[in-house]
């Protein structure tokens, strides 16, 4: 006998997408107001409390978690560990370096064994032909080079509070415009177009 999985079925639960959204910027605000306030060391534990009840609440809402977050998330907790124990800044600022260097290798390594991984991230968002998943792959990974090299340049020559900005108010606005342009390139190689 097979039971029809209902909408509090775990399989089934999705976030909202104001809640998503929430969940994934509200550490990054916590982290910005904390510094604003305080400095890059309560802001650093801070934003770790923060990732760690955002992963929770996730998991609370869907019984799953996407595995961007949960590697961004551990890496938070690595790195934010050591600013804090060692005292030293330095850590926390060379984690978007890590995790996007991380994320560029990936799906750039993917690539390079014939596999578009982006795929597997995007498959129930967007459903695209082989070729649109490749290409899209490979933007994706040139744009997380390009955000690692970009973080690298602010933190070490720009001051904490800066970086802690542009962080905040600088990544953001490029992603979303990233994001928007590879729009033609969804539309050209989407498998739902009649």
């Amino acid at each position: 006998m097979e039971f029809e999985k209902g909408p509090n079925d775990p399989a089934t639960r999705t976030e909202h997408p104001l809640v998503k959204l929430a969940l994934e910027l509200g550490p990054l605000g916590v982290f910005f107001f904390a510094n604003a306030r305080f400095d890059i060391f309560v802001a650093t534990a801070a934003f770790m409390a923060a990732m760690l009840a955002s992963l929770t609440i996730s998991w609370i809402l869907t019984r799953r978690l996407a595995v961007m977050p949960v590697v961004t998330g551990v890496v938070v907790l690595v790195f934010g560990t050591l600013t804090l124990v060692l005292h030293d800044e330095t850590f926390i600022k060379m984690k978007p370096t890590i995790v996007n260097g991380l994320f560029a290798a990936v799906l750039l390594g993917g690539l390079f064994f014939g596999k578009a991984l982006l795929g597997y991230v995007f498959d129930s968002a967007f459903r695209l032909d082989a070729e649109g998943w490749r290409k899209l792959t490979f933007r994706w990974g040139l744009f997380f080079i390009l955000l690692a090299v970009l973080n690298e340049v602010v933190w070490r020559t720009q001051t904490t509070d800066f970086w802690v900005a542009f962080k905040v108010w600088g990544i953001m606005p490029i992603t979303i415009l990233f994001s928007a342009l590879q729009l033609p390139l969804l539309t050209r190689h989407s498998l739902d177009r009649e």
